[in-house]
């Protein structure tokens, strides 16, 4: 692969001391290689490589990085390199990498940087991280209503030099005390006679979030509405800051590696989401460890009500060769009907006032999907062991047993939701122990009616 050559030619670098080339390498990269890169190598060796990055090219990888490695790169050189390095990065990043330090160190690096932006960083870690005041930067082009088209582009030309950080999606339009009155798209600017008035020609229709609104909200609606921004204000409409598509991207990947890590029980309140590969073992454990006792509790279950038919199965040892079958099946269509019902509900998709028609939509899949299965193990058992009676039998429970999971896989989430309770996090769990318990007791109950038959 291309970065096991790279790698290798950075360390042959090394190795014969040969700085000029290894500053060449890594500044010539773009960043998220560079990223790729330092997240396949010791710790050691990047901090060795950071070394011979410049400022901005260090201040772009922080941005690609986990939270993990930002601390361990910028930890290993001195602080005044470090405020440096920092000062280079997009205000909301800066606030996200200081978010995860002491207070004396966070002091330490806003002391080091300019009075303006020392300020704006403190505002920013003010609100909880997963708002729109937490996400959004404080750098973006806002101007009076009363400059010209002309004026405007003057504005726009002094600050877009080679060491500001700001993106040109959108310019708004404030007053003296910075309320929004409105935003202007780079097309009507270029459109518009150079003598006009901005406050003539914007656009006074905003759509804005405020500085509480929840991060997915802020992110569905960016989505939903095409958006390169929006802008955020505070409850006076004074505007705070924008919070751009790339963090809605950032955001909705996030919310579904989430979603993902919560039906596969486990928890990404203990540890942040990019630590659980690689953080501390204990932290791991505590993420995962609560949900198994669930599912453990939930497999004794299973075993009562196997012990409760020990008679059964000790005349007809031949019916235990199929509950992994049963099982299996149930369990594995059930989550199907579970992760469709809590993405469904995560998306928007689907809501609480259409429970009952996606419950008997499932329950209607469910039951095609199980009589299907439901023959075709008949004739499978049948013609195996050359006993129609227990082929029915078996048949007929997997196809109860995969009616019944994939109900209650397409009800369980709505009841959690309708009790403010996560269905990514809980869903998971109960539905595979749940199932488990009710397909065992569906199988032995059928076997000990058709029992007669089957000896």
């Amino acid at each position: 692969m291309i970065e096991e050559q790279t790698i290798e030619r950075l360390k042959r670098h090394l190795e014969l001391e040969n700085p000029e080339a290894l500053v060449n390498d890594l500044n010539s990269m773009h960043s998220a290689d560079v990223a790729e890169i330092f997240e396949r190598i010791t710790p050691e060796e990047r901090e060795e490589y950071f070394k011979y990055l410049d400022p901005e090219k260090a201040a772009d990888l922080l941005e690609e990085v986990i939270p993990q490695i930002q601390v361990e790169l910028l930890g290993t050189i001195g602080e005044e390199k470090a405020a440096e390095i920092v000062s280079k990065m997009p205000y909301d990043l800066m606030a996200d990498f200081l978010g995860d330090l002491t207070d004396e160190e966070v002091n330490s690096y806003l002391n080091k940087l300019p009075q303006r932006v020392s300020s704006q960083i403190r505002e920013l870690m003010t609100y909880p991280e997963d708002t729109a005041g937490g996400i959004m930067t404080t750098e973006y082009f806002s101007v009076s209503e009363d400059m010209s088209v002309e004026e405007t582009f003057k504005y726009v030309r002094s600050k877009s030099d080679s060491n500001s950080n700001i993106d040109f999606y959108y310019i708004y339009v404030v007053d003296k005390l910075n309320h929004l009155l409105g935003v202007l798209s780079l097309r009507t600017l270029i459109s518009s006679q150079l003598d006009m008035k901005v406050g003539n020609i914007m656009e006074t229709d905003v759509f804005k979030v405020h500085t509480l609104d929840d991060q997915e909200y802020v992110a569905d609606n960016l989505i939903k509405y095409g958006y390169l921004a929006l802008p955020v204000v505070d409850n006076y409409n004074r505007l705070k800051g924008i919070v751009t598509w790339d963090d809605a991207h950032y955001i909705s990947e996030e919310e579904t590696t989430e979603e993902i890590y919560a039906s596969s029980g486990i928890s990404t309140d203990v540890i942040p989401e990019d630590e659980i590969l690689t953080g501390k073992l204990f932290l791991a454990v505590r993420a995962r460890a609560p949900w198994l006792l669930i599912t453990l509790v939930g497999a004794f279950g299973a075993v009562n009500v196997a012990d409760y038919f020990d008679n059964i199965l000790a005349q007809l040892p031949v019916i235990a060769i199929f509950i992994p079958l049963l099982i299996g099946l149930g369990g594995n269509i059930g989550t199907q009907s579970v992760t469709l019902m809590v993405r469904g509900l995560s998306t928007g998709q689907i809501t609480l006032n259409v429970a009952l028609y996606q419950v008997l939509r499932e329950l209607q899949v469910g039951l095609l999907i199980g009589l299907a299965f439901g023959f075709l193990v008949m004739l499978v058992t049948w013609g195996w062991k050359n006993n129609i009676a227990l082929g029915s039998v078996v048949g007929v429970a997997m196809a109860a047993n995969m009616t019944i999971a994939t109900l209650l896989g397409a009800a369980l989430p709505f009841i959690l939701k309708r009790f403010n309770i996560d269905p990514a996090v809980a869903s998971g769990p109960f539905i595979a122990t749940t199932i488990d318990i009710v397909g065992l007791a569906v199988y032995f109950i059928l076997v000990s009616i058709f029992f007669g038959y089957l000896t």
